[in-house]
């Protein structure tokens, strides 16, 4: 049972975001926690927060609180409705963050980010536009503005599959490539056999959730 699982929602102006906080049930006083942002794909838009525990770190994590014995809270924002996509809600999702850790109890320099799909566009996006607030990033299936690349500074994993035919692959590749001409740190791991859900395999194969908090 997930004691500290919360479902909540956070006001910032006219926009209201549904969320779901995950967190170990014994944390003790003193103790501060890395933070993992997860951001999802377009389908599970709108208000119905349980849509957010089918992928990947809200599936996990509100499954055991201590997915793979990683010790962290993790939080899941509900982005709006369409049209709405992560870049109309960047401020939101920044305000959230700020909120999460204002009153719980985190590791401001362990707050890392991942995202599938429109929530990979909006990791790539969050992470251009607020370098220093993220120590690591996980963007999977997605893309960005790769001639802002310049602006990353933590260590990147970029994953997609190169059969995809929802994002194109050339996406990720473009961002990669950016990111290692400006001399940052980036792996990339491409999924020869995988479409557009390479997360699957990325989050319940590879280390990658051990990762985003090491």
């Amino acid at each position: 049972m997930v004691i500290c699982e919360k479902s909540a929602t956070f006001n910032k102006e006219a926009h209201k975001l549904n969320y779901i906080l995950t967190a170990p049930n014994d944390i003790k006083e003193g103790e501060k926690l890395p933070l993992i942002v997860f951001l999802h794909g377009a389908g599970e838009r709108g208000d119905n927060v349980d849509a957010l525990k089918v992928y990947c770190i809200p599936k996990l994590f509100t499954k055991n609180e201590e997915h793979a014995g990683v010790r962290a809270y993790t939080l899941s924002p509900q982005c709006l409705s369409h049209p709405f996509t992560w870049y109309d809600l960047k401020s939101e999702v920044m305000a959230l963050i700020d909120y999460i850790v204002e009153n719980n109890q985190i590791d401001e320099k362990k707050i890392s980010l991942c995202g599938i799909s429109m929530g990979g566009f909006g990791t790539w996006e969050l992470a251009m536009t607020h370098p220093h607030r993220f120590y690591k990033i996980a963007p999977l299936c997605s893309g960005g503005m790769s001639w802002r690349a310049w602006a990353i500074n933590m260590p990147v994993r970029a994953f997609h599959g190169k059969r995809d035919d929802v994002v194109p692959f050339a996406y990720s590749e473009l961002m990669v490539n950016a990111i290692k001409a400006n001399g940052g740190s980036v792996e990339f791991i491409t999924y020869d056999d995988l479409g557009h859900n390479c997360w699957d395999r990325a989050f319940e194969e590879t280390d990658l959730v051990n990762w985003l908090v090491d």
